[in-house]
């Protein structure tokens, strides 16, 4: 499974060098967040040519942090974030810096490699993101909304036991409520 995996992680991250409508996508996750105003919200920075989510998380209504690679096969840590500069973090990330506080995040914005139609998705092959939502979710609610151009569906994303499916996914094109 994991060849598999790797092989659509390859064709969907050639597909996403296609980008899409930035200002669609910004839209759709500024109206999926809307319900959750007030809730602490997880984003990212991003990397590369993933979709980003910056625009969104200013318009959010409520507390704003931004994820940390604490280590490989670790959970990610979440810290605060409030326009202060980013450091430098692993594997090309940028965080907030150790004094900001750290945070648990109500509702998460997911990067993504590729998607499918059942909430099945595909990052870098880190399992950073799998890791964090099963603890996440043990200790409560949470909502995971999977950020992506539309170029970056897939047909089907082979799941295995410890995959963490998306609860939404926005795209440039539209808002999916994953089939289950």
């Amino acid at each position: 499974m994991t060849a598999d995996k790797n092989t659509l992680r390859q064709q969907a991250l050639q597909a996403r060098a296609q980008g899409g409508d930035h200002a669609a996508l910004n839209r759709h996750l500024i109206a999926a967040l809307a319900p959750h105003r007030n809730k602490v919200l997880a984003g990212y920075w991003p990397m590369r040519d993933e979709a980003d989510p910056r625009a969104a998380m200013a318009a959010h209504a409520g507390p704003l942090c931004l994820p940390v690679v604490a280590g490989r096969a670790r959970p990610l840590v979440f810290r605060h974030w409030d326009g202060q500069p980013l450091q430098s973090g692993a594997f090309g990330t940028s965080h907030p810096g150790p004094d900001a506080s750290e945070m648990t995040p109500q509702v998460l914005i997911v990067p993504l490699a590729g998607f499918d139609r059942s909430g099945n998705r595909i990052g870098y092959g880190g399992g950073f993101y799998d890791r964090t939502l099963q603890i996440l979710r043990e200790s409560g609610p949470v909502t995971a909304i999977g950020l992506a151009f539309a170029c970056q569906e897939l047909p089907a994303i082979p799941a295995e036991e410890f995959d963490q499916p998306l609860d939404l996914i926005i795209t440039d094109r539209e808002t999916l409520t994953p089939l289950r």
